[in-house]
């Protein structure tokens, strides 16, 4: 499984869609994730809007991601959460991690530095 992701200027776009669980997919956003870095992506945003489903595992490789990127001066800021997904993300306190966008435009000017929407 693969994530889709797409380049505006300096941020990356990452798309995260239907159930992913620990044995559909979670890793697949942590490799996602470090193959971009390594290529010198560090501004991500991870939509939500086609997630239906998450579990911990999936979390937890957010979590993960985010330590990674902030740790080379980036960050992963989070779009579009269907209702569902934010009451779970309020529920596991991950709103204190990350910061929650209703749309990418808004959640790309809040990078520093210039950024063009995605």
């Amino acid at each position: 499984m693969t994530h889709p992701s797409r380049q505006v200027g300096n941020i990356t776009s990452v798309d995260l869609s239907g159930r992913i669980t620990a044995g559909e997919g979670a890793g697949a956003l942590r490799d996602t994730i470090h193959k971009l870095a390594a290529a010198g992506h560090v501004h991500f945003l991870l939509n939500l809007a086609d997630l239906t489903y998450m579990d911990s595992a999936l979390m937890g490789e957010m979590v993960a991601a985010c330590t990674t990127v902030r740790k080379l001066g980036g960050d992963i800021k989070l779009v579009n959460p269907q209702p569902r997904i934010t009451q779970l993300l309020e529920m596991t306190k991950l709103t204190a991690v990350f910061a929650i966008f209703a749309n990418e435009d808004t959640a790309s000017h809040s990078f520093p530095g210039p950024s063009a929407p995605v």
